[in-house]
């Protein structure tokens, strides 16, 4: 079994009013950074799993951010995998 940190980045859709994202523009353009044109607001959850490889261990993590981290009606998800080095025995 090898050894896998993972991010799952939540956003919401594009579609999707993000109302915390307004919130914060406007705060930030209340600061003088009138430049900035749109602020999203999401979510990062970070996993270590073990898993037979990449693979299985995407296949899992998918599932995951389907079934419980992301609803899929009104947000997106994105992973980010990467095998940990075994420890030297």
């Amino acid at each position: 079994m090898a050894q896998f940190q993972a991010r799952v980045f939540v956003t919401l859709r594009p579609s999707v009013l993000d109302p915390a994202g307004v919130a914060v523009q406007a705060g930030i353009h209340h600061l003088g950074y009138t430049n900035v044109q749109s602020v999203r607001i999401g979510k990062v959850v970070e996993l270590n799993l073990e898993a037979r490889d990449r693979a299985t261990a995407e296949a899992q993590l998918t599932q995951i951010a389907d079934q419980l981290l992301a609803n899929p009606v009104i947000e997106t998800f994105r992973i980010e995998v990467q095998e940990l080095a075994a420890a030297a025995g």
